[in-house]
């Protein structure tokens, strides 16, 4: 099944929250580069600043971004994320003086039920790095970037 017919029926809300998880192109570990890592943050930073999200909890790691916000006013989901990967994804070929794509074109969302515990998520998220074995202890991040709530 395409990833087009994957998304068919599917909506998004304002005010309701995601689960989103979108990769680098072909699991490139761009984000052990600490600079490309803070330019996803930043960029995060101001799709919150900006009222396109209300941030709760995320993680950047290696090859991929676990992102876990609830939707503003100002745009659909999709628009969300290709606004992240766009002005990222063109921030780090110029930091990094190189050329070509960044993210898969794809991303996974996953809308939150209401009875969901968004704190126990939140941990998952930020306890990528442990699980990964990339550090031994939550809050022990070099160029790996965890928040939550």
């Amino acid at each position: 099944m395409s990833y087009n017919e994957l998304r068919k029926g599917r909506f998004s809300e304002a005010n309701q929250i995601y689960f989103v998880t979108t990769v680098t192109h072909q699991r490139n570990k761009l984000f052990n580069d600490f600079s490309s890592s803070r330019i996803v943050i930043n960029t995060m930073k101001h799709l919150n600043d900006d009222k396109y999200v209300n941030s709760l909890s995320w993680v950047v790691m290696p090859d991929h971004l676990h992102w876990l916000f609830q939707l503003g006013e100002k745009g659909s989901l999709p628009e969300v994320i290709k606004r992240l990967k766009a002005i990222s994804a063109q921030r780090i070929n110029k930091e990094l003086n190189r050329q070509g794509q960044v993210w898969q074109k794809s991303f996974y969302d996953r809308g939150m039920r209401c009875d969901e515990d968004i704190k126990k998520l939140s941990r998952y998220i930020v306890a990528n790095p442990l699980r990964a074995g990339l550090v031994e202890e939550i809050g022990e991040y070099s160029h790996w970037d965890a928040v939550w709530i």
